[in-house]
């Protein structure tokens, strides 16, 4: 396996920075020595921590044209993390325009730039349900919800670039935890508070990988030769349990395993909120597609990260909770 080396003041461009992974990988590449350029529409979450000289905070709109072209000018590797995911309100032209658009732009004026190398976040979110897990790279892809469906087309974009000589690289991350995912957050505090309820019996796998790993493993499709042209998935060595997941989560914050309901009460309740929610306009507390993260089975085989990156986690999943619940509520730090 040929890696590139990384030379201290190759320039890299996050989008998407303003999120979860998106801060930590800028900071990430900030601190190896890269010189960063962190663009979000809201980069609110990077302007509350101290930040490198190396690390320039573009607030702006990836889907716009001019910044696209402003944002690559110069710039060896980008990192394009920026998606519509959250937000069970968002319409479908939302999700097309970020999801979709913002790609074909951004991939065009990467071309044009001669970037070195494009790194595309996918999700495997672009599988749908997996019927007979694992599943892999080559698993057929059968999206449902409007994110899933705009994620696949967006990666269609990038693999039409690459036959077209795009030096690129695709990621379909599983779940990424850690400190600043607010799903992670939200689960700690729904457990420090005992009102989490489990969606079924739990014993459907949930496949997860620590930020500060997922980090690596972008760094490393930045410079991996052999990963150009590839779609990869990247995960921890092994899916666990939901409800394995979830008594990990409760033992460190100190509230009892989390009870059961059955599925059917929880699906009529996640319907009726989000139709509240449109008539408020506001986001629902439940969805069919929160439902979907404690109830669908994703767990794969990750063999083609570790072949094509040399990539191998880290944490496992006890320590990667353990330091998050540290961050969040003991002295730890970022």
């Amino acid at each position: 396996m040929t890696m590139r080396p990384t030379a201290d003041g190759e320039r890299a461009l996050v989008t998407g920075a303003g999120g979860f992974i998106g801060s930590h990988l800028a900071l990430a590449l900030a601190a190896q020595g890269y010189n960063v350029s962190a663009l979000d529409i809201e980069l609110g979450r990077l302007r509350q921590l101290p930040t490198p000289a190396n690390l320039e905070l573009v607030d702006a709109d990836v889907t716009d044209p001019r910044v696209q072209r402003r944002a690559v000018a110069g710039v060896d590797t980008v990192f394009h993390l920026a998606a519509a995911h959250l937000g069970v309100s968002q319409s479908e032209g939302a999700f097309r325009r970020i999801n979709v658009g913002a790609v074909e732009g951004l991939v065009a004026r990467s071309q044009e730039a001669g970037v070195r190398r494009f790194v595309h976040c996918s999700s495997v979110g672009v599988y749908g349900r997996i019927r007979n897990p694992p599943a892999d790279e080559e698993t057929p892809c059968h999206p449902e919800l409007v994110y899933e469906r705009t994620k696949l087309e967006g990666e269609s974009v990038v693999l039409d670039a690459m036959r077209n000589g795009l030096p690129a690289v695709i990621l379909r991350p599983v779940w990424v935890y850690g400190p600043g995912c607010p799903r992670t957050e939200k689960l700690f505090r729904a457990l420090r508070k005992g009102r989490f309820v489990l969606a079924g019996d739990g014993l459907n796998l949930r496949h997860c990988i620590y930020v500060r790993d997922m980090v690596e493993a972008f760094r490393r499709a930045a410079v991996a030769d052999s990963a150009i042209g590839q779609v990869i998935v990247v995960g921890d060595r092994q899916a666990v349990t939901v409800r394995h997941l979830v008594d990990e989560m409760a033992r460190l914050a100190g509230g009892r395993r989390p009870r059961s309901v059955p599925l059917a009460l929880l699906s009529a309740a996640a319907l009726a909120a989000e139709w509240g929610g449109r008539i408020l306009g506001r986001e629902p507390p439940i969805s069919r597609r929160t439902l979907r993260f404690f109830t669908g089975n994703t767990a794969f085989d990750t063999s083609r990260a570790g072949a094509l990156l040399g990539f191998e986690p880290t944490y496992d999943l006890a320590a990667g909770l353990a330091e998050t619940y540290e961050y969040l509520y003991g002295s730890g730090t970022r």
